[in-house]
């Protein structure tokens, strides 16, 4: 059963290897979090060799550091194509990017346990802790930016901190249990936040 599988992962140009080996480090890492995830498990969740996954990865801290840099990428390119979507106005475009946090595929449990290992990984990894640094202080720079075209007075930088732990507070909350409150509800709570932030 396994080698039709293996083979047709060799035919892959080496950017899609690379991402499958990354997916599959994502579904260990939710599975075991970064203390039990290794080389030879990732292998088997990839359906490849482990000499396949060293050749691409210099070992398993490389390949979760590959992996958290590529889970930001892909959560900041929906928050992105959410802020575009929401049009010109400054407004619309900071809703767009709080509303997509509450929805899929943001906001899922899968994702929770995987950023729940990473989470795990800061204070003991130096490389994910630069990585996680590096990943908050561009989510903040951009919020700074949507909340200052909006007009708003006072310091910008603290107001983008505290819309980040409001987020992510409800963002948690709702990855733990979807049943408590929905995304709008979510989404709501954020607005009221934003309208005693922002200049009527």
């Amino acid at each position: 059963m396994t080698a039709p599988a293996r083979a047709a992962f060799h035919r892959e140009p080496d950017g899609v290897r690379r991402a499958a080996l990354i997916d599959a480090a994502a579904a260990c890492l939710a599975r075991v979090g970064g203390g039990g995830i290794s080389v030879r498990m990732v292998a088997a969740e990839a359906g490849v060799s482990p000499g396949l996954l060293t050749h691409y990865f210099a070992g398993i801290d490389d390949l979760v550091a590959a992996t958290y840099r590529a889970t930001g990428d892909r959560v900041s390119a929906v928050l992105d194509a959410a802020v575009a979507a929401a049009g010109p106005d400054p407004r619309d475009r900071l809703r767009g990017f709080v509303a997509a946090n509450f929805q899929p595929p943001v906001s899922d449990p899968a994702l929770l346990a995987t950023w729940a290992a990473f989470w795990g990984l800061v204070a003991a990894k130096p490389e994910i802790a630069t990585i996680h640094a590096a990943l908050y202080a561009a989510t903040r720079a951009q919020l700074e930016a949507l909340i200052g075209a909006c007009g708003a007075g006072g310091d910008v930088r603290l107001a983008a901190i505290g819309l980040t732990a409001l987020i992510d507070g409800l963002w948690l909350e709702r990855s733990l249990d979807s049943s408590a409150f929905s995304a709008d509800e979510a989404a709501g709570i954020a607005e009221r936040w934003l309208v005693a932030l922002l200049p009527r």
